[in-house]
């Protein structure tokens, strides 16, 4: 039963991670440098219901406490990965934001076995050889805002984790805070900066209100309800393991519907994700059910 509940949760994160892979190629399609923010709130606004529709509305006091800080703490993830991915190569892009596979444990102060983190340098590194089309560029402000990003990331998987494992919390409910916050957010900034949210909204074809109730639906309320009840159930080691497949999918996406041409050494770099990530999953795995038993084997030390 535990095996099959851990097969679930992991099988949940990656779908998380195809969907969000695939929401590249749609927010492409649909975003302009002016209009970044304004498309972030219609995002997060059209999640907002979505969520509501369902999550119902008695909203426990500790919900909305954890709620706001979670949706604070996500728009910074999207302020600094959204920007930054326009002011950087896709390589360093790439390469950046899986940083949050290592930053993670870092930030939990997790006691996960050194070779996890060797696991996750490779995962690291088969990043960088699926995104190497555009090949490394020099370190721009681009880059520090996908630093930033990785690190936001990695804060959020271990807050998510920390404040709402162990709790009578309601996964919808906290989701449906957490989104209507950063719908908030970004419907204020959008007053100060770009193009409004009116006349973004007037602006859009019906392709592109297609596209953005995708990116509503399936990358926010799917993606970040199923985030939600997996972070809860293993640990934020294992979630940014997971989901630092997500450049995997993107790459699949782009070669199936965009027409991308995966090269040989991309196609190395998938694999290499792969291999390390399931080889990562492997030694967590091993880690947790060691601590439970109360024996380690090749820690890392926690530092006070």
């Amino acid at each position: 039963m535990l095996i099959q509940r851990r097969w679930l949760v992991d099988g949940a994160l990656l779908l998380v991670a195809v969907v969000w892979g695939s929401s590249y190629l749609t927010a492409k399609d649909l975003v302009t440098t002016q209009t970044v923010l304004a498309v972030l709130a219609l995002r997060f606004g059209l999640g907002t219901v979505g969520v509501a529709l369902f999550a119902g509305v008695r909203l426990k006091a500790q919900e909305v406490r954890i709620g706001v800080v979670l949706g604070a703490i996500l728009s910074l993830v999207f302020v600094f990965e959204t920007f930054g991915v326009t002011r950087t190569s896709a390589t360093n892009a790439g390469l950046i934001i899986s940083l949050t596979l290592v930053l993670t444990p870092l930030v939990d102060r997790a006691c996960v076995p050194r070779r996890f983190y060797l696991a996750a340098i490779l995962a690291m590194l088969g990043v960088a050889l699926l995104t190497q089309g555009n090949g490394l560029s020099t370190p721009s402000l681009g880059d520090l805002l996908m630093l930033l990003a990785a690190a936001a990331r990695a804060v959020h998987i271990t807050a998510m984790h920390r404040l709402s494992a162990d709790r009578p919390i309601d996964s919808r409910r906290l989701t449906l805070i957490q989104l209507g916050t950063v719908a908030l957010v970004f419907l204020v900034a959008s007053l100060f900066v770009g193009d409004g949210v009116a006349d973004t909204a007037g602006a859009l074809t019906v392709g592109g209100w297609i596209e953005l109730v995708y990116l509503a639906l399936a990358c926010t309320v799917l993606a970040f309800c199923v985030q939600m009840w997996a972070v809860r159930r293993t640990s934020p080691a294992r979630v940014s393991l997971l989901l630092g497949t997500e450049p995997i999918w993107a790459a699949a996406v782009g070669v199936a519907l965009a027409g991308d041409r995966l090269t040989t050494v991309g196609a190395a770099g998938a694999v290499l994700i792969f291999a390390a990530t399931t080889w990562g999953r492997r030694l967590e795995e091993t880690a947790r059910e060691q601590r439970a038993r109360g024996t380690t084997l090749d820690p890392l030390p926690v530092v006070a």
